[in-house]
């Protein structure tokens, strides 16, 4: 408000018709950067390349009476600096922001960023809408007034967000749903339905006669169709007409369907320099409090497709409502850390006029916003406290993900860039063991309450699965449209250590250079103040129990842990380092890293060789986010090994380095507390050795045998024999061939695999990603993956055709099915025959002891290669449709509280300028609009 505060006394300063060179100057001053983003002016780089351009009279009086907002936003982050950014961007098209970076144009010197179609301005500037596109494509739309229209579609798409709906509907001499699968339905207006849509505007052609009223009947009836079922905004309501001409005013279709309460809104685009039939249309748009405006070229799309946000925002612009918006998470770069974007949401809200004499024309001046990272707001929850599977997570009022630790909003192959539709992926399309969805429709509606089911978690890439039980404990965020929840593995968390231990003997160990926190934890809150900025946890921590930072706030119980953590373990730096010096225990440096964890985020880590000679070199390093603590999860080997039975190791391969020649194995164990009644897990330690060593190793045990000789029968050096070392999950770690090693066992012995399903030794799992990508062909057509919101799961629109086309692929977003595979672990050894053809094979498989590995032997004998393997690969799931009856399902959803469509004060004669209207219409009109306001 203190933003909002600052502009409304700045704006009725005069206009200054200042040189051009003194708004390049403002534009690299302090606090900010003023880019105007209209096709006309888009930013100070286009005004220096075209000098004798005079800019827009109402931006350069923007620029200037919005320049009291510097002093706003120095003060507002010195108050809290925890501000990422702070910005206001103007209904004109300006967008300042704080702190200031240089804008980078494109190839033809134009900034093509415009604040007003980003979803946190139309959020903050409208109230939630339902809308019908209608788009002429009679036969005198054809060449470069289709392609106008097209673009007019796409822009007036950009300009919807989550919480509105729309559909598009072509019209000649009859009525083409652009997509029809959705014929007489809306659909939400997220990137996902909206990317679908504009495919299919390529599709359009024009021919015939255009039917505008038969179109206009069309759309009257589904807004108020679908406005019965509830489904929709069930708030604001407009028709965009995208024309080249009305032949006559269709006032008896308006009469029928919209007067005289006008609550849907007509905003007619002429498209083209014709202007015989604008009176018509801006007749409609008057008699309908719309908006006209007069398309000619392509770089007049933009701006005039703006404007109806403005006319959408009189009401809550009249109702002087500062309504406060939360968008859906995005990723951004923080300003602390540009190296790392991270997740992002924007809190809103609306700048207007507030002068009595322009009170009905309810004049938008323009939105304030400031960024927060959703790791601030989790912050709040003690990760400590959840235990080592437990998480938080949070959604939006549309039960889209804003933050959990299974959303995965990049691609993980190759550069790292983001997925199209990373912002909308549902909470049941994570939590899917929920198939009723009563977790995810608990959180929509902002209840609070606690819900339990069994869950798969996958861990390691999506390659191991943990069955666990989790419960949740979910209510909402107050003064924002989220929930928040947590889901506590039972079985860990329930209890907890703890000891006491004395300040100076805590800090003396907790400050060695073998020990570290969690990065992204709090133990004390250093963002608070400036001054605490720069330190770190651990100097944070003895500023705080020294009494020397009195203004710091700290986590006293956290410390306390963490304290006795650094204490009791202390011993292993010199136990680790008396390993080191003793030549004979590791003389080949096959063990290159000891490290140990525990509950408080306290890690300790020593090196046996020198950094430049670790085979894995992102182990424990911020690069390796599943090997280390962070806000989400305890570290990937720590999880595993707390699944072990107590004392038990377990082993792996990191996939990530299986198939390099330096490739490692990680071994870690669990350390638990042992009590009669509860046995809280409070750390766990491991190694990291080189593949090379441990696979000597293996192989040096298999060449002892207990006979009286020392001989051995039969060993793994005989050519009749395949020997493996596997984990629980099926993955090789030791093999004579070595690019097996890290190779999914079923894929090197598939019937082998197959025997030991059906004995029981191993079970498959399946699981779903609903986060998947998969390679489609171009020119494919597939409404299935692009409309899974509004559709149910098991059914679809349009089957895809089993033979793909041969020619450009491109990855989309996809669901997909795969399988996971665990062992038995009561079952310790056992032997099997595979008929091969007639040819019987014999293999047997035997546990190591308090490990999680299996010894196979398979007799080389017989050629069973005709046998499929069993792999892990996904299998993209197809849709296929039933009833159409589906599509038209949607999940719950909470509406937005607020809601402002129409204002009995609103001045509906400022509805376009682009013509003059002709003195008879003008005559007609103002009768009307006199009755029409009348009633």
């Amino acid at each position: 408000r203190t933003c909002a505060a600052a502009l409304c006394c700045a704006s009725g300063s005069a206009l200054r018709k200042e040189s051009l060179s003194h708004v390049k100057l403002w534009a690299s001053a302090f606090g900010g950067e003023i880019k105007s983003l209209s096709a006309k002016y888009s930013g100070s780089q286009l005004l220096q390349k075209v000098p004798e351009a005079l800019p827009d009279p109402d931006i350069v009086n923007g620029v200037y009476w919005s320049e009291a907002l510097n002093k706003v936003f120095v003060e507002n982050f010195e108050r809290d600096p925890s501000l990422i950014w702070q910005y206001f961007g103007s209904a004109k098209g300006f967008f300042r922001q704080y702190p200031g970076v240089k804008w980078h144009p494109d190839e033809h010197g134009v900034i093509g960023f415009d604040c007003r179609n980003r979803k946190w301005y139309i959020q903050a500037a409208t109230s939630p809408k339902d809308v019908v596109i209608l788009v002429d494509v009679s036969g005198s739309m054809k060449g470069l007034r289709l392609t106008i229209a097209r673009q007019t579609v796409s822009s007036v798409l950009d300009t919807l967000g989550d919480d509105d709906f729309f559909n598009i509907i072509a019209y000649n001499q009859e009525i083409h749903y652009v997509e029809p699968c959705l014929n007489g339905t809306l659909v939400r207006a997220d990137r996902a339905n909206k990317d679908h849509f504009r495919q299919h505007l390529d599709k359009l052609f024009a021919k015939g006669i255009g039917l505008l009223g038969d179109a206009l009947t069309e759309a009257f009836t589904i807004l108020s169709d679908f406005n019965q079922t509830g489904h929709g905004s069930t708030c604001s309501q407009a028709i965009m007409l995208v024309t080249d001409g009305a032949t006559k005013m269709y006032d008896s279709v308006f009469e029928k369907f919209n007067w005289p309460d006008r609550k849907v809104r007509i905003f007619p685009y002429l498209i083209g320099r014709e202007s015989a039939f604008a009176d018509n249309l801006k007749w409609m748009a008057c008699a309908n409090k719309g908006y006209f405006s007069q398309i000619s070229t392509l770089a007049d799309v933009q701006e005039n497709v703006m404007r109806y946000l403005h006319v959408m925002s009189r009401p809550k612009v009249i109702d002087h409502e500062h309504d406060t918006v939360w968008t859906e998470a995005y990723v951004d770069s923080a300003l602390k850390d540009k190296r790392a974007p991270s997740m992002m949401t924007t809190v809103a809200m609306p700048v207007f006029s507030t002068k009595n004499e322009t009170r009905n024309q309810g004049i938008l001046l323009g939105v304030a916003g400031t960024d927060i990272p959703l790791q601030e707001l989790m912050k709040i929850i003690p990760k400590h406290m959840l235990g080592i599977h437990g998480y938080a997570f949070a959604v939006t009022n549309n039960g889209y993900i804003l933050t959990h630790p299974d959303l995965r909003p990049m691609y993980q192959q190759g550069k790292k860039r983001r997925k199209p539709n990373y912002s909308s992926v549902d909470l049941s399309e994570v939590e899917w063991e929920d198939k009723d969805d009563i977790l995810r429709n608990a959180m929509v509606n902002r209840r609070t309450g606690t819900f339990s089911m069994e869950v798969k978690r996958t861990v390691d890439k999506g390659k191991r699965v943990l069955k666990m039980h989790n419960d949740y404990y979910y209510t909402d965020i107050k003064g924002t449209p989220f929930s928040v929840g947590v889901a506590l593995s039972r079985g860990h968390g329930k209890y907890f250590f703890r000891g006491n231990v004395s300040v100076e003997a805590g800090l003396h160990d907790l400050e060695q250079p073998d020990v570290a926190l969690a990065d992204e934890w709090t133990y004390c809150n250093t963002d608070e103040h400036l001054e605490h900025r720069p330190l770190t946890q651990i100097q944070a921590i003895r500023l705080f129990l020294t009494g020397r930072q009195p203004h710091l706030k700290c986590d006293r119980e956290l410390i306390q842990e963490v304290l006795f953590d650094a204490v009791i373990t202390a011993p292993l730096e010199a136990y680790w380092t008396g390993l080191a010096l003793n030549k004979s225990e590791n003389s080949d440096k096959g063990v290159e890293i000891a490290y140990l964890g525990t509950r408080t985020g306290l890690s300790r880590t020593n090196l046996f060789v020198v950094p430049e000679l670790l085979s894995n070199q992102d182990f424990l390093t911020a690069e390796d986010k599943e090997g280390v603590f962070n806000a989400d999860h305890f570290p990937l080997w720590y999880k595993r090994a707390a699944e072990q039975v107590p004392g038990t190791f377990v082993y792996s391969v990191p996939f990530s380095s299986a198939s390099e020649n330096k490739s490692v194995v990680l071994a870690s164990t669990a350390i638990q507390l042992l009590d009669d009644r509860k046995s809280p897990i409070v750390a766990a330690v491991g190694i990291q050795m080189k593949l090379e060593y441990f696979q000597r190793k293996f192989w040096t045990a298999c060449r002892q045998c207990t006979a009286l000789d020392g001989r051995c029968s039969i060993s793994c050096e005989s050519g009749d024999i395949n020997c493996y070392l596997i984990d629980n999950n099926g993955f090789i770690l030791v093999t004579e061939e070595i690019s097996q090693t890290g190779l999914f066992f079923g894929e090197v012995e598939g019937a082998v695999m197959n025997k030991l399903l059906q004995m029981g030794s191993f079970k498959r799992i399946t699981l779903y990603d609903y986060q998947a990508h998969c390679r489609d062909y171009a020119g494919s057509s597939d409404c299935a993956r692009t409309l899974l919101n509004v559709i149910m799961l098991n059914e679809l629109c349009v089957p895809r055709s089993a033979q793909r086309p041969q020619g450009k692929t491109k990855m989309v977003p996809c669901d997909t099915e795969y399988p996971a595979f665990v062992s038995e672990r009561t079952i310790k050894e056992t032997t099997g025959n595979i008929d091969c053809e007639g040819c019987f094979r014999s293999f047997v498989i035997q546990q190591i002891p308090s490990s999680n590995l299996f010894m196979v032997v398979v007799e080389n004998k017989c050629d069973c290669s005709s046998a499929p393997p069993v792999t892990i690969d996904p299998i993209e799931i197809m849709y296929i449709l039933h009833s159409i009856k589906t599509l038209k399902f949607q999940k719950d959803r909470k509406k937005p509280e607020s809601c402002h469509p129409f204002h009995p004060e609103e001045n509906a004669m400022e509805c376009g300028s682009a013509t003059g209207l002709s003195s008879t219409l003008t005559a007609a009109l103002f009768p009307l609009l006199t009755s029409l306001i009348s009633r």
